[in-house]
């Protein structure tokens, strides 16, 4: 059974930093995209970042890009997502999402209620 735990989060104040972890087990796939998700109170689940099966290609919602960083470390079976520059409307539940095979695509077109593996998420606040 796959198994993702996310790790990291925690109260930053505004412009702060805080790192990430999602360490996935039972993962029964040699190659898998992952990404991560937020939810803030009130609001849907929203895309934030995918990177790719080895990862060569990364992409980020444009609410984010240019202050977090996507990572993977295949070795360790962990994904990371380093986050500069916080904003308090970053305030939310942060979760991993794994999706098996080569290609990020099928994480960044994710609609609400889709995705099979997810993480039980990591609560990142951050004041003003």
């Amino acid at each position: 059974e796959v198994q993702l735990v996310e790790s990291g989060g925690g109260l930053v104040q505004a412009g702060g930093s805080l790192k990430l972890s999602c360490a996935i087990s039972g993962n029964p796939w040699s190659s898998y995209a992952m990404g991560w998700f937020r939810q803030a109170p009130g609001k849907e689940r929203e895309f934030i970042a995918a990177i790719n099966w080895n990862g060569g290609s990364t992409y980020y919602a444009d609410s984010v890009l240019g202050r977090f960083t996507i990572s993977r470390d295949n070795a360790k079976s962990t994904v990371s997502l380093q986050m500069n520059r916080l904003k308090p409307e970053d305030t939310a539940v942060y979760y991993c999402n794994l999706e098996p095979g080569f290609s990020e695509v099928p994480i960044i077109q994710r609609k609400p209620g889709e995705g099979d593996y997810w993480g039980q998420g990591t609560q990142v606040t951050v004041s003003s």
